[in-house]
Formats: structure tokens, sequence, C-alpha cells
């Protein structure tokens, strides 16, 4: 018995070092252990293991699994079925990819209710390992100057001047309106805290997935279908909430945008506790006090879901108890929705000085945040699966494209000759 176990525990440390290949790892520990377990069956896990980091086809998973094509199908399904794949028809072809924990399947695993796995436990495990343990959500934001994910203005603040500079992709909206696949599913974050008995009473069924994540989420029934209309209408209801537009950091082909509370959601969590040091991408605007307006009544910050807002005395003479808002701007994710609890016009969004600058695509983003982590090699070098040579050139285009000194890094990490005479060519 004592050998079965070790073998147990050997597979369930292979698939962790599996996941941390990608740039958006999930640190080993006991904890992560156990969630693997609930979510994988020890064969699972062995598989699971052996599975690139790029996409792949059935046929190369049943290469590398050594099993008869049908077999190597039925396996596939399964864990696509569970969220644990991701897969993408293309002209009759069909590939898989593995996402990442998170922004992936440990979301996707309590996207819907479910009786195949103990939700309970792995809400419980799950609230252990990222609110208490905390070494996987710092892992996950505060490693690199790249980051998962951004904020998207509140639309509905935006004065007529504002809205000139705000760009399409800068919009919630306009990722629904452009969107080829809008997929719906419960909040993760708010599942999670359901099971723990800290729940807020905001939406469930208002998680948002777009594009390819969501034409697969949709096929497996773990995301249901919406049109444009019913997904600007839950975008209207997150407003009418106060909640927060999390999404994914790119430009185009956005995955996912989280309609966040600062309660429950991770992303909000960690911009709370670890603000100073950027953990979720802002977006170009910052609230602005007008002293001279501001009444101090203190709504716009009970709706700070991040505490960037608080209540400081007015230095006032006469009026001793006179309270004004206070900004701490280094904290600040320029969400906009302290302005909705504003009666008073003490409070306007300005443009940040600097420009934040968002990753094009998933490629560039996570090219980005692998030479930053110190995972390029992981992405090029992928021991599975033979190099393909259109993946290789999507991740050197994107390493082209980067700033000289990120390309000196990536050409450290990477140490290819090959690279290096790209980057001067093209340079």
């Amino acid at each position: 018995m004592a050998h079965h176990n070790t073998i147990k525990v050997n597979n369930y440390h292979k698939l962790a070092e599996r996941l941390n290949k990608f740039p958006q790892g999930a640190p080993p520990s006991e904890l992560l252990f156990k969630i693997l377990k609930v979510l994988f069956s020890e064969r699972e896990a062995q598989l699971v293991s052996l599975l690139p980091i790029k996409p792949f086809t059935d046929e190369r998973a049943a290469q590398i699994w050594k099993l008869p094509l049908g077999d190597a199908r039925v396996i596939l399904n399964d864990l696509a079925d569970r969220g644990i794949l991701l897969d993408h028809e293309n002209k009759g072809v069909t590939s898989y990819s593995m996402p990442p924990p998170m922004a992936g399947f440990f979301e996707f695993s309590l996207m819907r209710y479910r009786n195949d796995i103990d939700q309970k436990t792995l809400s419980e495990l799950f609230y252990q390992y990222l609110n208490v343990e905390e070494d996987f959500i710092k892992n996950l934001f505060l490693d690199g100057e790249t980051q998962l994910g951004r904020t998207f203005v509140n639309e509905g603040v935006l004065t007529n001047e504002n809205a000139l500079h705000v760009l399409s992709y800068e919009r919630a909206s306009e990722v629904i309106k452009t969107a080829t696949h809008i997929g719906i599913g419960i909040c993760y974050c708010r599942h999670k805290m359901e099971h723990m008995g800290r729940n807020c009473d905001a939406p469930m069924d208002i998680c948002m997935t777009f594009n390819k994540p969501a034409e697969s989420l949709i096929r497996h029934k773990i995301a249901r279908q919406v049109d444009v209309a019913e997904g600007l209408d839950l975008l209207q209801q997150a407003h009418d909430h106060n909640l927060v537009q999390f999404g994914e950091n790119v430009q185009q082909g956005v995955g996912f945008i989280c309609n966040c509370c600062g309660c429950c959601c991770e992303a909000l969590i960690a911009a709370r506790k670890f603000g100073f040091m950027n953990p979720v991408e802002t977006t170009n605007f910052i609230p602005e006090i007008n002293e001279t307006e501001c009444t101090g009544c203190g709504k716009c910050v009970k709706l700070c879901p991040i505490e960037a807002m608080a209540l400081v005395s007015a230095s006032d003479p006469h009026n001793p108890k006179k309270m004004k808002a206070k900004l701490d701007a280094d904290q600040c994710i320029g969400c906009g929705v302290c302005l909705r609890g504003c009666k008073e016009n003490a409070l306007h969004l300005k443009r940040r000085e600097k420009r934040v600058i968002t990753p094009v695509n998933s490629v560039h983003r996570v090219v980005l945040m692998a030479i930053e982590r110190g995972k390029l090699q992981n992405l090029i070098f992928d021991n599975q699966v033979q190099l393909n040579h259109r993946a290789m050139a999507a991740v050197l285009g994107a390493i082209l494209k980067l700033p000289p000194a990120k390309q000196m890094l990536a050409s450290q990490q990477f140490r290819s000759r090959y690279l290096m005479a790209l980057i001067k060519k093209f340079s």
C-alpha cells in the first residue's frame, strides 16, 4: 500500500511540474496536490503531465501516450468536458491545449454546478491555497511587470471628453460586440465563497468568456451561449451592482472578463493587499477629487473595491469634524466605480500621465510573462512535442516586437544564435 501511495504522489508531482512550465504556474504544496487529486485521477495526472505546452492534436496525444487513437480521443474529450483541456476546431481538425490553473481550469471547475466532484471540498481547498497560503496569488500577480489581467473602465461614468481617449479594446462593451462567441458561467470566486459562507449578494451567473475559450466551454456545457444583446444586458447588470470589469490583458481576442466584487474576487483581493506592487493593470484613467465640492459623505470610500479611497480630516478650523475623500493613487486601478456614488460632482476621471501599454494578443502577453519569469525556454523548447514552425514563428514574432532591453533578456534565456541574428536583422 505504501508503494502505491508513493506512485500516486509522484504522478501528481509530475503534473505540478508540467503546470509550472507555463508562465502562469502553481507553486507546489500539499494543498495543491490535494486540489489536483480532486480534479484528476491518478492515471489522468500521469497522462496530462506528458502533454505539450503548445496546442496539439489527438494524434499527437495518442503518440505521446502510446495509446490507440480512439482511446486517446475518449480521454481528451472527457478532459475537455470537465474544463481541464480546451479544444478548437479549424477546417475539420481539432486541436487541444491545456489552460493554466488561473485563468483556466481552476475557474472552470466551479463555473457550473456539478455532481461529479465535491465542489464544497474543492472550494475549501481553493480558499486555503489562494486566500490563506497566498504563494499562488503572489506568484500569479506579483511576478514580473506584465500581468495576467487588466481593468476596464466603467463606461457609464465617462464624460464625452474622456470617451474620446478610450480605445475600442479598452471598452468591455466593445469586447462583447466583436466576440465570435460569448459564454456565460457562474462566477468562480463567489461560488467558492458561497461554499465558505462568505459570499456577497452580487450576481453569480455573470462570468464572461469570449472567442476561442468560449467556443470550447459552450460546446462542453461549462458555459451557456448568449448573444450580444444579452451580453450587454449582463454588463449593465454588473455596472448596476458596482462590479469591476477585470479581463484578459490583451488587445485582441480577449478570452475572459470577470465582473468582480472586492470581497470575493481573487484579482481585487490581490489589488487590495498588494496594490503598491501593481498586481492588476490599471486603466488609463484615475479619479481626481475636487476638495471644494467634497462633503466627506464617504460614498466613494464604500464603493471602492480595493480601499484606495479613504476619509481624512478636511483640516477645516471652522468645522473640526469635517472630512474629505483622499485617493491612494499608487493603489487605484482606475475602474471609475467610485464616481457612481458621488452626487456632489466632487469626482471626475482624468487621464494618467503615462499611458498603459497592453500586449497585442495572448502570444505577446505569454512571451512577455515568460521572459520576466524566466520560463521562455519552456515555450521554445517544449520537450513533449516536435517544434511546430507556425508556433515558433508566432513566439519569435512576439519577441521581435519587444523593446530592446526585453529582447536582450529573451536572448539570454534562449541563448540562441538564431534568435540573436533575427533580433539584429529586424531591429
